[in-house]
């Protein structure tokens, strides 16, 4: 299978993140692939793009795409404003819940532009692909967007209050003309109670594209950071997000026994937090802020040892920073928050796991890396982990996209 695919991604705007790696390495799988970005793109993936030959656009294609996604951003800025002016907790739970439901609409609408857009474009494409989807009215999108297509459903940030559930269930035919994928089980099965009867498959978001750290770049890091080869590190990346168990790791950092540089790296980050941990006697801190170019984001997993990753208990999406260490070959240290990746990462050498919530067990998996670095994850890593290349996953999207418009003929 050699067809463009249309990839849509409503997040492309933002630096970071494995999203826009996918993104791209799809791009390269299928050459003439059309991008549709309609918030706008970083620059550092639109470059990328225009190598892999994508045909990118960042503009709604006709009038109705043009009202969608204007009224998208109007909902948008009700929201924000909403979220000010209902912050303080003395509001009902209800009333400051509302600007997230509006942030669920909003996200609606700019899906549904990106889908006429689609349609207006490349009405017959082979596979069409929502990269980034919210996590309510799958039908509405459809419906309002006139397109069936995939949509990778990663997480559920918000849950549908009473109005949303029923333009979800006014929209519900919808939901037969899309097939959600969800990157875990878990995430699966969270959303099955939710949404029965939305048809759906698991499969990994994240690709492998072969791209595995050099020994020069090891070097190259080590350099960047100004660290002996001989001293032991280790990466933290990404931003601080509340289902990130921040608390251990500073607790553990107050426990250690033996110097050790850490690379942060990331938006957001808690600035007194960093202050207290340049405190610590043996500490090495060294801190990249803000949002992380690729070129950059290799340089810090070069120079580390292992990355660390913790949650708190329960978070059962896909992790990209463990999907990042698998793909580039770099050790892990990781929390046991998520019983199906620890069955998975078990008996394998490159990976340490330690109890979720315990500062002494990860202060105790800091001190095993420093006293002796862990083997490198071999190219057979990022398949242990479900992970394909990015022709593999092309080809399952497309024949993914295949069976659904079979289904939508039969109807």
């Amino acid at each position: 299978m050699t067809c463009p695919l249309v990839l849509i991604e409503p997040y492309a705007d933002r630096l970071g993140g494995h999203h826009q790696r996918t993104l791209v390495a799809l791009a390269q799988a299928r050459p003439g692939s059309l991008v549709i970005a309609p918030n706008g793109i970083a620059r550092e993936a639109a470059t990328a793009l225009g190598e892999a030959g994508a045909q990118l656009v960042t503009a709604p294609a006709g009038r109705l795409a043009g009202v969608l996604l204007g009224a998208s951003r109007l909902a948008s800025r009700l929201s924000k404003a909403g979220q000010w002016v209902f912050r303080s907790r003395r509001w009902h739970r209800s009333v400051r819940r509302l600007p997230h439901q509006i942030t669920l609409i909003a996200r609606c609408l700019t899906e549904a532009a990106a889908l006429r857009t689609t349609r207006r474009l490349e009405p017959d494409s082979e596979a069409v692909v929502l990269l980034t989807a919210s996590e309510a009215l799958h039908g509405a999108a459809t419906l309002l967007g006139g397109q069936p297509h995939l949509r990778f459903v990663h997480e559920q940030v918000t849950t549908e209050g009473g109005v949303v559930r029923l333009l979800g269930r006014l929209a519900r035919r919808g939901e037969q003309r899309v097939i959600a994928v969800y990157p875990t089980q878990a995430v699966g099965d969270q959303f099955a109670v939710a949404f029965p009867e939305l048809p759906a498959v698991v499969r990994a978001f994240a690709v492998d594209d072969g791209r595995r750290l050099t020994d020069a770049e090891r070097e190259g890091g080590r350099t960047a950071f100004g660290i002996p080869a001989v001293e032991a590190v280790v990466c933290l990346v990404g931003g601080w997000w509340p289902y990130k168990d921040i608390d251990v790791i500073d607790a553990a950092l107050a426990r250690l026994k033996e110097p050790l540089h850490l690379v942060v790296a990331g938006t957001p980050l808690d600035e007194s937090v960093l202050a207290r941990w340049r405190t610590l006697p043996r500490l090495h801190l060294h801190a990249v802020p803000g949002p992380i170019a690729e070129n950059v984001l290799r340089l810090v997993y070069g120079a580390a040892d292992a990355a660390l990753v913790t949650r708190h208990p329960g978070v059962g999406k896909e992790s990209g920073l463990v999907m990042d260490v698998a793909r580039l070959g770099v050790p892990l240290i990781v929390s046991d928050h998520d019983p199906a990746l620890t069955a998975c990462l078990r008996g394998h050498p490159w990976a340490q796991t330690f109890p979720v919530g315990d500062p002494d067990g990860l202060a105790d998996a800091l001190h095993t890396v420093v006293r002796q670095p862990p083997e490198r994850p071999g190219p057979e890593a990022p398949g242990l982990l479900g992970m394909r290349t990015a022709a593999e996953q092309a080809d399952f999207l497309t024949r993914s996209f295949t069976s659904l418009r079979a289904k939508e003929s039969r109807c």
